[in-house]
């Protein structure tokens, strides 16, 4: 009985190999990146609206010598993308492996990995040539990504290991708030601020994307893609793929950009303006609760209302103190206040002061 039994789990075995293999082929072929990964730039040249920092690598590109470097500014600007994109191009396929050690706040970077790998890593010495016979740098390149959530203990190690492997090794620090970083790394390095994307600079890349992919879409769409993103070209492009996955076939609108991007229409921000100006506290009461039943987050209203409420015709000083009770809702709202509350105060706050121009 055994016997039988093994014989056919053995052939059952055998009669599903060459179909799941059959599977993984037509995975292979169907593997989708995302557009994110996709359309990362392959080399410096490809990098958009950074000038400094484009022409500063393509001079160590031409031969020259790579200082440290100190990559900082908002998510989305392109400072990971522009380092790896030059470490290809300096030392090609083959070698980009063995000479770049990519560090990120997923690994783990204590002081024990700044003193063991980072370390180790910076003292291997490396050739001159590349295997294609092209000269490169006889350096290496450690990145270590969003290292303002490295520990000072860790920063500290790290500036010795900075200063005693300059031959071999050159580091680049990548992160969001340059003031975290210590001092004495921010003197060892060449800083370049990656400044949020101009407008015009995101919408050509986004309708080059949308080129590329066949996909159909109105200007208002594309337009409200690039103020929803606010200079974070990551974003941009991550909405509009969720957009084309979801309209597969119709025409991306200002609208679906709206409700995928999860902002309040500017309807309903106008909407709860204009109650606000009619002076009925009931009626605001109903109009707030209506607001955070719909379920938006009390974070984004308050963003919008205040874009709204600098362009409203009301004096500097009733600005003022709107903008005041704005920082105040703000802080309450990252302590864990109450969102309703929090915006029915600032919403009375905008009757009172409305109530002065009538």
């Amino acid at each position: 009985m055994q016997a039988f039994l093994k014989g056919t789990s053995s052939q059952s075995v055998k009669a599903q190999k060459p179909s799941s293999s059959s599977s993984s082929g037509g995975e292979k072929k169907q593997r989708a990146v995302p557009w994110v990964e996709k359309y990362r730039p392959k080399c410096v040249d490809e990098v958009a609206f950074q000038e400094e920092v484009v022409a500063v690598l393509k001079k160590s590109l031409e031969g020259a010598d790579l200082p440290n470097l100190l990559f900082y500014g908002p998510p989305g600007t392109g400072k990971t993308s522009t380092i790896l994109a030059a470490a290809r191009e300096l030392y090609g396929p083959e070698l980009y492996r063995q000479r770049v050690l990519e560090l990120n706040a997923s690994d783990e970077r204590g002081i024990q990995v700044v003193r063991e790998k980072v370390k180790n890593f910076a003292q291997l010495t490396v050739a001159g040539s590349r295997t294609d016979g092209k000269p490169c740098p006889p350096f290496k390149i450690i990145i270590l990504d969003e290292a303002d959530s490295m520990t000072n203990a860790a920063q500290a190690a790290l500036r010795r290991t900075m200063e005693k492997e300059s031959r071999t090794t050159r580091f680049c620090l990548i992160c969001n708030y340059v003031s975290r970083i210590i001092e004495p790394l921010t003197s060892r390095c060449s800083k370049f601020r990656f400044k949020p994307l101009a407008n015009d600079i995101q919408q050509e890349r986004l309708l080059e994307i949308c080129g590329k992919e066949n996909l159909k879409y109105s200007k208002d769409g594309i337009e409200a893609l690039v103020k929803v993103s606010e200079g974070d070209l990551r974003k941009a492009i991550t909405y509009l793929q969720s957009a084309a996955r979801l309209n597969a076939e119709r025409e991306i609108t200002e609208q679906i950009i709206i409700e995928i991007a999860g902002v309040v229409p500017p309807k309903v921000i106008e909407t709860l303006l204009q109650t606000c100006y009619r002076g009925a506290f009931e009626k605001l009461e109903l109009a707030v609760k209506d607001l955070i039943d719909q379920g938006y987050a009390a974070n984004n209203v308050l963003n919008q209302l205040h874009d709204v409420i600098i362009e409203e015709k009301l004096s500097d000083k009733q600005k003022s103190v709107i903008a005041e009770k704005m920082a105040e809702v703000d802080k309450c709202l990252s302590d864990g206040a109450d969102e309703y509350l929090q915006l029915l105060s600032l919403c009375s706050v905008i009757m009172q002061q409305a109530a002065q121009n009538t």
